[in-house]
């Protein structure tokens, strides 16, 4: 799988994902075709490949390597020509795809957050070929072999290491809770020891919403008053780097975290993540 698409311009999608199983014994249109759907591809089976985008381009071209189903792939940046918002959707696409089939990839980029955000291990390479380092990516990040590397990874090791740690991997805080029967007086109580000037709102265990003192004026409980949405949450599964993101953008301040269908787990702050930048 190389930089350039290399897609077959007289084939038709489906011809393209299905070249690599012509040769007998013929495995059939049902390989195709599931593979074609794990791209995303379904649909487009009979256009030409100047009727598609890049990044659909580049799925096909992904799509027809493991159509053979190899032992090993050599991916030479096959990212490098696509747009940041596709690169980064065919990154997310391919590890989903790569936690299905556990294949062995060999992956050569010169992006570091490329390689950061996809390897198990990193094999770093200086001008003709020496060797710097080959490790783990976090350990890459924690502790550069030496000069070489520590300039290749950046400025902002501790940042990039945030990419490598999920939300589950540490422990969040319960932070200030009140449920819609909480009286008003209560949840003043509740908003002033929280510290942050809000609580967030659970009705068994689902997360509502939050409240603040001026939302409460008037109302006799949290349900009466207007409960304000959180607009954005990460989940469990979700990187210390998005959580990071989500409270410097957020008027709360912090990252609230909850699992699918809004079950409420705690919070993240400022304060937690850096802890984990500094260990």
């Amino acid at each position: 799988m190389f930089q350039s698409y290399a897609v077959f311009p007289h084939m038709t999608v489906e011809q393209n994902v299905g070249y690599g199983l012509k040769r007998p014994p013929w495995t059939g249109e049902k390989v195709v075709a599931g593979i074609i759907e794990r791209f995303g591809l379904g649909g487009f089976e009979k256009r030409w490949p100047d009727e598609l985008s890049g990044g659909q381009r580049q799925r096909v071209g992904v799509a027809r390597a493991l159509a053979v189903d190899p032992p090993v792939m050599l991916m030479d940046e096959p990212f490098a020509a696509v747009d940041p918002i596709v690169r980064a959707r065919l990154q997310d696409e391919f590890m989903a795809i790569q936690r299905r089939l556990r294949k062995t990839i060999v992956f050569v980029t010169h992006d570091v957050d490329e390689a950061i955000k996809l390897a198990d291990r990193i094999c770093i390479l200086d001008t003709g070929g020496v060797l710097e380092q080959y490790a783990a990516p976090e350990e890459i990040l924690r502790a550069p072999a030496n000069r070489f590397v520590e300039a290749f990874v950046g400025s902002e090791r501790g940042l990039k290491r945030l990419a490598l740690i999920r939300v589950a991997d540490i422990e969040v805080g319960e932070g200030p809770v009140v449920s819609s029967t909480t009286s008003s007086e209560e949840a003043r109580r509740v908003i002033g020891s929280g510290g942050f000037g809000w609580a967030s709102v659970v009705d068994d265990g689902e997360l509502r919403g939050w409240v603040d003192p001026d939302v409460l004026d008037g109302a006799a409980t949290v349900g009466e008053a207007r409960i304000r949405p959180f607009s954005a949450y990460v989940t469990a599964q979700d990187s210390l780097r998005r959580a990071l993101d989500s409270i410097v953008t957020s008027r709360t301040q912090v990252a609230v975290v909850a699992s699918e269908g809004q079950r409420y787990l705690g919070i993240l702050t400022l304060a937690r993540i850096s802890e984990e930048i500094t260990s």
